[in-house]
């Protein structure tokens, strides 16, 4: 029986790269985003593969309500939240409509979608969940000369992260598992979108975004960073989380006292 895998944002980018690579590992498929005839043109140019596409707006309530619904019903072996979109901008600038679109696309879907599908994963005994950040969550100690100005981004991809690392350990005993990978710039239509021409950028290819996600899965990574060499560098990062969380006291620290 084959494996199944759920992929947002999967019509472009790096979520049409993990749709090409679980194809050729012999995945069904169930492909969603917001547009149909990119999702129709993968069915099309992949007869051996059992493509079930659900063209669906993940910035709505009925898009998220949908996949959720999707996300609880069908036996998930893979759920790849994916989609996104960026709007860097400064906060005063940016428009409600777009933040809303953003902390939505970004924190309530992943957050439903992981909802609906951990429960009967735990019940399976197995089954993988995979976020898609970016190294800009970790971005948050920079000073103001660090552009673009993208604060709402940067708290969303951070969001997917603590998330992630909090709901890996909710579910470790369970053989389910929970990971987020953050890549950098990556080389996909995603800044185009934004109006960023990073042309001149040294940019990682989706594919081995894919290829790092995948292999820092097998690795037993939560966070999987694929263009960060030196590994320990993340681990001092949640050394270091975890020694602030563990230094508090109901105490007042001396520094506000006076």
């Amino acid at each position: 029986m084959s494996k199944l895998a759920l992929v947002t944002g999967a019509t472009s980018g790096i979520g049409a790269a993990f749709a090409e690579r679980f194809a050729a590992d012999g995945y069904d498929l169930i492909l969603t985003g917001r547009r149909a005839d990119r999702l129709a043109e993968f069915a099309a140019t992949h007869p051996g593969t059992r493509v079930r596409t659900v063209t669906a707006d993940l910035s709505t309530a009925d898009g998220v309500d949908e996949l959720a619904r999707i996300g609880a019903e069908e036996p998930l072996d893979v759920l790849v939240n994916n989609a996104g979109v960026a709007h860097y901008m400064p906060l005063a600038d940016l428009p409600a409509e777009k933040a809303h679109e953003l902390v939505t696309v970004k924190v309530l879907a992943p957050t439903q979608l992981m909802r609906a599908a951990v429960g009967p994963m735990q019940r399976r005994g197995a089954g993988t969940i995979l976020n898609v950040a970016g190294m800009i969550a970790f971005s948050g100690p920079a000073d103001d000369s660090v552009l673009p100005r993208r604060a709402v981004y940067a708290g969303t991809l951070a969001y997917l992260v603590a998330m992630t690392q909090t709901l890996a350990a909710e579910v470790a005993a369970s053989g389910v598992r929970v990971a987020v990978v953050c890549p950098g710039v990556v080389a996909t239509e995603f800044h185009a979108r934004q109006g960023l021409d990073l042309s001149a950028v040294p940019r990682m290819s989706a594919d081995d975004v894919v290829t790092g996600a995948l292999r820092g899965l097998d690795l037993g990574e939560t966070v999987i960073a694929p263009g960060v060499e030196n590994a320990q560098l993340l681990r001092d990062v949640f050394d270091a989380d975890l020694a602030a969380f563990a230094g508090q006291s109901p105490a007042l620290a001396g520094r506000y006292r006076g």
